[in-house]
């Protein structure tokens, strides 16, 4: 059985918390191992913590303000995520970065809260978990200020074009995808820029319980760390290599990003 990594599941959403151990059950069944917690506000942060202290070996966090909740980023709740992110557990920063898509937060917060989270890997020697949606431009341009200073940085849930992914390489970003992939609408596009990631910044995740992979059997559409064997499939697909092998090269590639 292929070993997988699941590098963004938000395990502490209120949805898995009648069910998380059976959640984990299944994960380990159909090979993935490891899975990453992904910390998108104080709070959810210390949960993700929390989470992987329960769960040693199995589960790790990140530790991070999301672009939606970057109103909230105070220069206290600054404060405390960096002490959080001080904690063993915690094997990335983020989830952070600008959605200019939904705007939940006002762009000025959301550059605020991501430069300053930066600033905060950079210090920590920190690897960063990286959201952008329809903000390419200007999410480049703060991330190519700060990039020289981080030791490694993905571009989590990347659903963009030819012309972004070829500027995420060139700064040598890492490449995340998730069940957008799946979808036979949504990632027709997506599917032929797999050939182009290479094999050593290529991850899988799923970003449970969102983007729930259209073929997989989910109560509700949940979607969990279980279900990244869909990811695989379709994106050793578009690659054009085997699915074990795709997954041997994640897998490594996952250990070595988080240092796992």
């Amino acid at each position: 059985m292929n070993e997988l990594v699941d590098i963004g599941a938000n395990l502490s959403h209120k949805s898995f918390r009648s069910d998380l151990d059976a959640v984990l059950g299944r994960a380990r069944t159909a090979g993935v191992r490891r899975i990453l917690v992904t910390g998108t506000s104080v709070e959810s942060t210390r949960a993700a913590i929390a989470l992987a202290r329960a769960h040693p070996g199995a589960l790790f966090a990140t530790a991070g303000i999301h672009p939606h909740d970057a109103s909230t980023a105070s220069p206290e709740a600054l404060r405390e995520l960096a002490e959080l992110a001080k904690a063993p557990e915690v094997k990335s920063m983020g989830e952070c970065g600008l959605d200019f898509d939904r705007d939940f937060s006002p762009r000025p917060a959301q550059e605020a809260a991501f430069e300053a989270q930066l600033e905060i890997a950079a210090e920590n020697r920190l690897p960063v978990f990286l959201h952008e949606r329809a903000a390419h431009d200007r999410f480049l341009a703060i991330l190519s200020r700060h990039r020289p200073r981080l030791s490694r940085a993905v571009a989590h849930c990347f659903t963009g074009t030819e012309r972004e992914l070829e500027a995420y390489l060139a700064l040598d970003l890492h490449i995340g995808i998730t069940g957008w992939i799946c979808d036979d609408r949504r990632g027709a596009g997506l599917r032929p820029l797999m050939a182009k990631i290479p094999a050593d910044r290529l991850l899988l995740e799923t970003d449970a319980p969102y983007l729930t992979p259209p073929a997989a059997k989910a109560p509700g559409r949940r979607n969990e760390p279980a279900f990244l064997t869909h990811v695989l499939a379709e994106v050793a697909r578009g690659a054009g290599r085997p699915a074990d092998q795709v997954a041997v090269e994640t897998t490594r590639t996952a250990a070595l990003f988080f240092g796992l």
